[in-house]
C-alpha cells in the first residue's frame, strides 16, 4: 500500500471528449477512478480532449484540455489495419502535453487503447502505466502490448482475466477490475419493472438479440446509449414493431441510474469479447439482476443464480428462459456484490496497489478479489 501522496497524470481516451459517449465505458472508468484516487489523497492532473467536463471539483484535481481531431477507434477497423493518426489528431497532442509536464509527476496512467502511448513507454523516463480497455482488436496492438508486457510487465493492467487472455503476455496479468461511485447509484427494490438494455448502439453489442427476447415476451425494451451506427439502429426498427424498442438516449449517470433502477432485469448481449461490462455493474449497483452472454468480462462479473444468469452466446432461447426466471434473483444480492467488489474506492485501491508494484518493481501481480 502506498503511504505517500502521488502526483499522477491521467490521460483520457482520444476517441471523444469526456461526456460525449464516444469513449463508451472508458469515460465512466476515468471519472470513477479520479474520484477514487482523490479519496485516497492523491493529486491528479487529467489531460483530456477539449470539451471534457467532470461533475465535481477538487483542490487535488487539475484539468488540461487539448484541442484536436478525434482518433478513430480500433474496434471499427480491421485487425490487419496499420496505425492511423489523422491530420491535427488530438492523440499526439495529448501526449505532447504529457511529456511537457511529466517531470512534475510520479507516474502517468494511460486510458487510450492506441499504439502511440504504448510505444512511448519505451522512450520516456517517466513510468507510463496502461489500463487496457479492450480485447485484442488489432494485430499491431496485440504485438505492442505483448512487447510492453515483456519489457515493462508491471506497467500493464487489465479489467478481467478473460480479457487478458486475448493477448500473448510474458507474465501473469495484473487484474484491477473496475469500480463506480456508490453515491451515484440508488438501490431500487422494485421487482416488477420493464426490461432494459444499455450500451453503444453498434453491431458488436448485439442489441437485436435483446429485442428478440422482448418481442417474444410481448414487452417493451428500454434502450440507453449513444446511437453510433444509425443504419444498424434503423435496421432494428424495421425488423421489429416500433413499440418494442423505446430509445432513451445517452444520459448522464444520475438520470441513467434512476431509470435503469426501475427495471426488473438488464439484458446484456455482446457479440465480441467485452473487457469488463460497465453497464452490468451499474445495473447491479441499482439492484437490477443481469442476464448476459457468457462471453468475456461479463462471465467474471455475474455469479450465475446469485446476481443474475449467464447464457451461452447467441442463445436466444436461453435468454428467454433466464428472463422468465429473473424473479429468483434477490435484488439485494446485486447491490451487495457491487458494494464488495466494484465501488470506485475498491477500484482505486487496486490501482494504487498496481502503481506501488510498478513503481517499486515488486513481483506480486494478484489484485483480484
Amino acid at each position: 500500500m502506498i503511504n505517500k501522496q502521488l502526483k499522477l497524470i491521467l490521460v483520457s481516451t482520444p476517441i471523444g471528449y469526456l461526456g460525449s459517449g464516444k469513449g463508451g465505458g472508458v469515460e465512466l472508468t476515468i471519472v470513477s477512478l479520479i474520484k477514487g484516487l482523490i479519496s485516497l489523497g492523491h493529486k491528479i492532473i487529467l489531460i483530456a480532449p477539449k470539451g471534457s467536463k467532470l461533475s465535481f471539483e477538487s483542490e487535488l484535481l487539475e484539468i488540461r484540455l487539448i484541442d484536436g481531431i478525434d482518433q478513430p477507434s480500433w474496434q471499427h477497423q480491421k485487425k490487419t489495419d496499420p496505425v492511423l493518426i489523422p491530420s491535427n489528431s488530438v492523440l499526439p497532442k495529448l501526449w505532447e502535453d504529457v511529456i511537457d509536464i511529466a517531470n512534475e509527476s510520479d507516474a502517468v496512467i494511460n486510458f487510450a487503447y492506441d499504439w502511440l502511448p504504448l510505444w512511448l513507454t519505451k522512450t520516456q523516463a517517466i513510468k507510463i502505466f496502461h489500463l487496457i480497455s479492450m480485447g485484442a482488436e488489432s494485430i499491431i496492438m496485440k504485438e505492442i502490448i505483448s512487447e510492453i508486457s515483456e519489457l515493462f510487465p508491471f506497467q500493464l493492467a487489465f479489467h478481467t482475466k478473460r480479457q487478458s487472455k486475448d493477448y500473448s503476455l510474458k507474465t501473469d496479468p495484473i487484474i484491477v477490475g473496475n469500480g463506480f461511485d456508490i453515491q451515484n447509484y440508488l438501490f431500487n427494490e422494485n421487482e416488477n419493472g420493464p426490461l432494459g438494455w444499455a450500451g453503444r448502439i453498434a453491431p458488436e453489442k448485439g442489441l437485436e438479440d435483446a429485442v428478440q427476447v422482448a418481442n417474444y415476451l410481448g414487452e417493451k425494451l428500454l434502450v440507453w446509449g449513444l446511437i453510433e451506427d444509425k443504419e444498424y439502429a434503423l435496421k432494428i426498427e424495421n425488423t421489429f414493431k416500433k413499440e418494442i424498442v423505446e430509445w432513451r438516449g445517452f444520459l448522464p449517470t444520475n438520470q441513467f441510474q434512476e431509470q435503469l433502477g426501475r427495471c426488473r432485469a438488464l439484458i446484456n448481449t455482446p457479440k465480441w469479447n467485452e473487457a469488463y461490462g460497465n453497464v452490468i455493474v451499474e445495473a447491479m449497483a441499482c439492484g437490477v439482476p443481469v442476464i448476459a452472454y457468457d462471453l468475456g468480462g461479463p462471465g467474471e462479473l455475474i455469479e450465475d443464480g446469485f446476481n443474475g444468469f449467464l447464457v451461452k452466446p447467441n442463445d436466444i432461447g436461453g435468454l428467454i428462459k433466464a428472463t422468465k426466471s429473473i424473479s429468483e434473483i434477490k435484488r439485494k444480492n446485486c447491490r451487495d456484490w457491487f458494494e464488495k467488489k466494484a465501488t470506485n474506492k475498491v477500484f482505486a485501491e487496486r490501482v494504487e496497489n498496481w502503481l506501488d508494484k510498478g513503481l517499486n518493481k515488486k513481483i506480486s501481480t494478484d489484485f483480484q478479489d
